[in-house]
């Protein structure tokens, strides 16, 4: 518990306040998932996983390399989890026709996460370097992915427009262009070595310089881009479940 208390009161007020939000989207997405048909299920635990993958800076045993790479690849899996939900969406939208049960999307989500953790657990423990290199995969993955789930949510909502729900896929489209701009300003920061965290590892084990003070106007632009577009995404999915699951009340 002190050491909870002391990395609560060592984090910035912000990315405090992002975590806090996407807790609140993620119970949100968790919740509507169980109350609503199969074909919303991969789509809310997706979202509930960003949750889970953003804990990571709150969580009393981050500093334990492994654990960090995990909530890193559990984000991995959350992109992919919404996208197929999306994806089986915009099939439904066109055929009607859905496969499989909940209980099936729920266990196959857990049994990859536990390969996942198995993976790690069997393997040495990942460098600083590796498990930057582990987020950087998961940030790219995210960046690519939210464009193609931008293009689903426009068809899916070509496909149903005029209905009361179509409304709540202009919301979506507006979460994955957030989620975007968030996960690519520090996609943006890594491929240039422009990261916080990682400007110390650099400056520690290499004797490469770098060019940051060059470009700070860039570096501080992508870094309030990642907090607000980061905060606002985890209010926009909050309130884009809340306002769906009245319409289908």
């Amino acid at each position: 518990m002190e050491k909870f208390i002391e990395l609560i009161t060592q984090m910035n007020s912000f990315d405090l306040i992002q975590v806090i939000f996407w807790g609140l989207a993620g119970a949100i997405s968790f919740y509507f998932s169980i109350g609503n048909a199969r074909v919303w299920t991969s789509i809310s635990i997706g979202f509930f996983l960003i949750f889970l993958s953003q804990a990571y800076g709150i969580n009393p045993w981050g500093h334990y390399q492994k654990l960090t790479a995990f909530h890193y690849i559990v984000g991995t899996v959350a992109i992919m989890m919404i996208t197929h939900g999306f994806l089986e969406y915009y099939v439904f939208c066109r055929t009607f026709e859905i496969s499989g049960n909940k209980l099936v999307v729920y266990m196959s989500t857990l049994g990859i996460l536990a390969a996942s953790a198995g993976f790690l657990i069997i393997n040495p423990t990942p460098s600083p370097n590796t498990i930057r290199n582990i987020r950087m995969v998961e940030n790219a993955i995210w960046v690519f992915l939210c464009v193609m789930n931008m293009e689903l949510v426009r068809k899916i909502y070509l496909a149903i427009k005029g209905s009361d729900i179509s409304k709540g896929f202009i919301a979506f489209g507006l979460v994955f262009l957030l989620i975007f701009l968030w996960r690519g300003s520090e996609l943006y920061l890594q491929v240039f070595q422009w990261d916080r965290d990682w400007q110390d590892i650099l400056t520690l084990m290499t004797d490469e310089v770098s060019d940051i003070d060059q470009y700070m106007g860039r570096v501080e632009f992508s870094r309030e881009v990642r907090r607000y577009a980061g905060l606002l995404s985890g209010v926009s999915v909050g309130a884009t479940f809340s306002y769906i699951y009245r319409l289908l009340k």
